[in-house]
C-alpha cells in the first residue's frame, strides 16, 4: 500500500513546485535502482536458487533459477512494449514541460487516464515482487517498497499534471493520481490468494526468481532514461552506488 500510493506525493509534488528538482530526482532513482538491483542479485537469485536446489538438485535448480529470473524481464518488457511512449510511465516527465508545451491541447485528460492505467499496470508486478519479498524476509520487503515508492513519485507527475491542465481540478487529479497506485496492493492481494495455497517448493522458487527479473529491469528501465533526459548521469551513478551501499548494510545489520 505504501509503495503504490506513493504516487500521490509526486502529485503533490506536481502542485507545490514550479520546477522539478533533476539532481535530486537523478540521485533518488539511481538509489532506488542500486537498492533492487543488488539485493535481486545478491538476496533474491541465490534464495531462489536454493529452495529449488533441495527438490531439484544443483544444476536443474540453477537452469530453473536463471530460466525464470529471464521469464520476469521478459513479462515486465513485453508489457513495457505494449504501453505507448506517451502514456508510458517509465518516459520520465518534468513539471515545467508539461506546464508549458501540453497546456491547452484537447487530449490531455485521455493522456493522463491512459497514463494512469499504464501505471496500474505497471504496478501490478511491482506489488507481486513486493508481496514475495516480504513473505520471505520482512525485512527485504521493507526496503524493495520503500525503492518502489521512490520511483513511483515521478509516475505520479505524469499522471496528475495533465489531469489538472484538462480539468482544472487538483482534487481530480491528485485522486486519479493516488489511485493508480492501488494497482500495487491489489498485485499483493492477487499473489496471496492465488499462491498461497500452492506454495511449493518449485512455485516459491519460480516466482521469486522471476521477482528479481521484474526489478532487475525496472531498475534499468528507470536509471538509463533518467540519466539521459537530466543530462545528470554521474549523479545517476552515485545515486546507484549509495542504493547498494545502504542495501548491502542493512542485510549486513540483519544477517
Amino acid at each position: 500500500m505504501f509503495a503504490g500510493l506513493s504516487t500521490g506525493i509526486g502529485s503533490l509534488l506536481a502542485f507545490f513546485t514550479k520546477r522539478t528538482n533533476t539532481r535530486f530526482l537523478s540521485l533518488a532513482l539511481g538509489f532506488s535502482a542500486g537498492v533492487m538491483i543488488y539485493v535481486s542479485f545478491v538476496e533474491i537469485f541465490p534464495k531462489a536458487r536454493i529452495a529449488l536446489e533441495a527438490q531439484y538438485g544443483d544444476t536443474k535448480a540453477f537452469w530453473l533459477t536463471t530460466v525464470a529470473f529471464f521469464a520476469g524481464i521478459f513479462l515486465i518488457a513485453i508489457i513495457d512494449r505494449l504501453i505507448p511512449s506517451l502514456e508510458n510511465p517509465h518516459e520520465i516527465k518534468l513539471v515545467e514541460d508539461i506546464d508549458e508545451e501540453m497546456a491547452g491541447q484537447k487530449k490531455l485528460m485521455r493522456m493522463g487516464l491512459f497514463t494512469a492505467l499504464a501505471i496500474a499496470i505497471h504496478n501490478f508486478p511491482e506489488g507481486l515482487a513486493t508481496f514475495v519479498a516480504a513473505l520471505n524476509d520482512p525485512g527485504l520487503g521493507i526496503a524493495i517498497a520503500v525503492a518502489i515508492a521512490i520511483h513511483n513519485i515521478p509516475e505520479g507527475i505524469a499522471v496528475s499534471v495533465p489531469i489538472y491542465y484538462a480539468t482544472g481540478n487538483r482534487k481530480k487529479a491528485f485522486w486519479y493520481s493516488f489511485s493508480s497506485g492501488l494497482a500495487e496492493p491489489v498485485g499483493a492481494a492477487i499473489g496471496f490468494l492465488i499462491l498461497m495455497p500452492f506454495l511449493s517448493p518449485l512455485v516459491f522458487g519460480m516466482t521469486f526468481a522471476g521477482v528479481a527479473g521484474i526489478m532487475v529491469f525496472i531498475s534499468i528501465d528507470e536509471l538509463l532514461p533518467a540519466a539521459q533526459e537530466f543530462g545528470e548521469h554521474h549523479l545517476s551513478i552515485y545515486g546507484l552506488i549509495a542504493g547498494m551501499i545502504v542495501m548491502a548494510l542493512s542485510l549486513l545489520m540483519f544477517a
